[in-house]
């Protein structure tokens, strides 16, 4: 589990296809602490630790984890936005997050909105259902609140503001114009999804 709360980028150093994709990925952290085995969120997708040196540690994707993120993202030299695991007591500062991604969403268009960023997603209508004003959304693994929804021709597209301080410690604050992006939606909103399901 995760709370959608970045902690550190990541720059990925190198990317070797083997079995599965390997991607070795430079980082901040204190790598002593971090074991092998263990769960870090990466752009919003949990992956695990295969391999680690002092300043860097490796995971390996999977075909269906590479397909079901978005397209571009596991590139040298590519910045992520990392996590590591919720342990038992630590601050829940943003939501639930699983590190599952749910869809890939694409950048509208963003626009200065005070000191903050005004930034629209389109989203592929299977996820659709789930995006709800003020309700919580992960983008590429930071947890976000939507400010609004419009459904409009066949198309969903949210609204969020993104504050300076979320744009300036995140990979937010490279986003453009036709960038797909990494969404979960929230964990509730899934289970009253399923819950809905079958009593109908």
């Amino acid at each position: 589990m995760f709370t959608g709360i970045i902690t550190d980028i990541g720059t990925i150093r190198s990317i070797e296809q083997r079995g599965d994709l390997r991607v070795v990925i430079d980082c901040d952290y204190d790598m002593e602490s971090v074991a092998i085995g263990a769960s870090i969120a990466c752009s919003g997708a949990c992956l695990t630790v295969v391999a680690k040196d002092e300043h860097s540690f490796a995971v390996d994707l999977s075909a269906e984890t590479a397909a079901r993120t978005a397209p571009g993202l596991w590139v040298a030299g590519g910045r992520l936005n990392l996590e590591r695991a919720l342990k038992v007591g630590d601050e829940l500062g943003g939501h639930i997050v699983t590190g599952h991604v749910d869809g890939i969403g694409t950048v509208l268009g963003i626009c200065p909105e005070g000191d903050s960023h005004r930034v629209g997603i389109e989203v592929p209508p299977e996820i659709a259902p789930y995006i709800a004003p003020k309700g919580s959304v992960t983008v590429d693994g930071v947890s976000l609140t939507v400010n609004e929804v419009r459904d409009e021709k066949g198309t969903t597209h949210f609204a969020l503001n993104i504050i300076p301080h979320t744009w300036e410690v995140t990979t937010l604050g490279d986003l453009a114009p036709g960038r797909r992006v990494n969404l979960e939606i929230d964990i509730l909103a899934r289970y009253l999804a399923r819950m809905q399901s079958l009593k109908s």
